[in-house]
C-alpha cells in the first residue's frame, strides 16, 4: 500500500476510534458519573484561574446556553464551581472544585500518555515532520469548517 492510501487507513481509522478509546481510557470507575464530553468542558475550563462562561463556550465552540446545561450537571456533580464576578455581577465565573482539578488531572495523564506513545522510537527531525504535518491537517479542518458543506466548486 502506498503513503496515501496507508495515511487515509490510519486517519479514518483514529478518526472513528479516537472518541471511544478515549471514553474508555477516562472515564473510569471513579469518573463514572460524567461523559467524556463533560471531561473536555473540564480541561477547557482548566486548573488556573476562573473563567466566564463565554470564554469557555468560545473555546469549544458551543453557545453560553449549551454550556449552561453541562455546567449546570457539572455544578451539580462536584466538579464544576459557580460564581459571580465581584467586578460586574452580571457575569459568572466558572472554575474546577477539587474534584475537577482531580479530573483534570487523570484526563492530562492520558493525554501525556498518547503524546508518549506517539512520539516513541522518533528522533527530532521525525518530530518535526510529524508536528507540521498535524499543523497542516488543523489548518485543513479550520479552512473546511468555513467552507459550505455540500457545496461544489463548479
Amino acid at each position: 500500500m502506498d503513503n496515501y492510501n496507508t495515511i487515509n487507513e490510519v486517519l479514518v481509522k483514529l478518526f472513528n476510534d479516537i472518541m471511544e478509546i478515549e471514553q474508555k481510557a477516562i472515564i473510569t470507575e471513579e469518573f463514572k458519573d460524567i461523559s467524556n464530553n463533560d471531561m473536555h468542558i473540564i480541561e477547557a475550563i482548566g486548573k488556573k484561574e476562573s473563567k466566564n462562561m463565554s470564554t469557555v463556550a468560545k473555546s469549544l465552540s458551543v453557545t453560553v446556553g449549551t454550556l449552561t446545561i453541562a455546567i449546570n450537571n457539572l455544578v451539580k456533580k462536584g466538579y464544576v464551581n459557580r460564581e459571580r464576578s465581584e467586578e460586574d455581577r452580571r457575569v459568572v465565573l466558572i472554575s474546577l472544585s477539587q474534584k475537577g482539578k482531580h479530573a483534570y488531572d487523570h484526563h492530562e495523564k492520558f493525554h501525556d500518555e498518547m503524546i508518549r506513545a506517539t512520539l516513541a522510537g522518533m528522533n527530532k527531525e521525525q518530530t518535526e515532520v510529524l508536528v507540521k504535518a498535524l499543523q497542516n491537517l488543523t489548518e485543513f479542518f479550520k479552512g473546511y469548517g468555513k467552507k459550505d458543506v455540500g457545496k461544489t466548486d463548479n
